[in-house]
């Protein structure tokens, strides 16, 4: 179906329930489609809807089979180029490849700039994304990005409706990399600050030394963009417990669990982890009754709109 300035929107397979929330939130449907796997397992598309001249939206979360999905993508693209689309915007909730996105030993790639290339290749001419692991990134493209901030969903929530002492709160980095996304954390908050001293043996592999910052008889939240395995979410967390914190919490943007992760998090003295759904967490809140998530899909959706309406995004960083 088309609507407004003949404005479509497509969805992958990796997260269907985030672009229906996101659709309901402008008011219209998803673009009917064909998405499937012939038998060999190579992948078909074909968009029922006439996109010619049209402003195209593609909604996929490149987590779960990453690199099944990131084929889908481009495909995607490529149907709507080879149909004449007036502009193709890849809205990535989940960005993958990007902790590789530079050259930290020799002969290696730098996969977060390959992918950059792949996307533009294929015919994307915008990107709208969320919480890049490096804002670097962004350089990597010669089209426009768009990097929301899903800060203010969580300070929306953890202010008026987590059951928080917020006179004595604290927000905690788990390594030196992400204290500007926890200070960013603790502004609106007016919470104090503390960062956990992280020493990494091997990929996946880290050892929270100890906690710098005042944690005792606080409520924490340590905050990162990607948990993953959770093997340092976790050792910060029962680090900051041993400092002598009253509750403690944790956010993150980009719930993987991957691995051991949500075993780690079970065991953890964690009493939540609030998780936005870039990534589906449906099969993850069977198994960890921990999981709270919060929705991105109305940030996702006025994004959209702006670049459709061609009026600016910069309004949805305010908190």
């Amino acid at each position: 179906m088309s609507s407004k300035n003949n404005f479509l929107i497509f969805s992958g397979s990796a997260n269907p329930g985030l672009a229906k929330s996101i659709v309901s939130h402008l008011g219209c449907e998803l673009a009917d489609c064909t998405l499937t796997t012939f038998s060999d397992g190579e992948i078909r598309f074909q968009s029922h809807e006439n996109v010619r001249g049209a402003d195209v939206f593609i909604i996929q979360s490149l987590a779960g089979d990453i690199n099944f999905h990131i084929m889908e993508l481009l495909l995607m693209a490529d149907a709507m180029k080879r149909a004449s689309a007036r502009r193709i915007t890849a809205v990535i909730s989940y960005y993958a490849y990007a902790r590789q996105d530079r050259k930290d030993r020799p002969r290696v790639p730098i996969s977060a700039r390959l992918l950059a290339d792949l996307l533009e290749t294929a015919g994307f001419s915008r990107v709208l994304t969320i919480d890049l692991h490096a804002n670097q990134i962004q350089g990597f493209f010669n089209v426009p990005v768009d990097n929301l901030m899903a800060l203010p969903t969580f300070v929306s929530y953890l202010r008026d409706e987590a059951e928080l002492d917020l006179k004595n709160l604290v927000i905690v980095s788990p390594d030196a990399g992400g204290v500007e996304r926890a200070r960013l954390f603790a502004r609106p908050l007016h919470a104090g600050l503390a960062i956990g001293d992280k020493r990494r043996s091997a990929p996946n592999v880290a050892e929270v030394m100890h906690i710098i910052g005042e944690v005792d008889g606080c409520d924490a939240i340590v905050v990162d963009d990607i948990v993953d395995t959770a093997g340092t979410m976790t050792q910060t967390i029962k680090a900051i417990k041993k400092n002598g914190a009253r509750r403690v919490f944790a956010a993150c943007t980009h719930g993987i669990f991957s691995g051991q992760a949500l075993e780690r998090l079970n065991e953890a003295p964690l009493e939540k982890i609030f998780v936005t759904d870039t990534i589906s967490q449906q099969a993850n809140m069977r198994t960890s009754g921990k999981i709270q998530v919060l929705s991105v899909a109305k940030l996702f959706a006025d994004a959209i709109a702006s670049i459709r309406d061609e009026t600016s995004v910069s309004k949805l960083f305010l908190i």
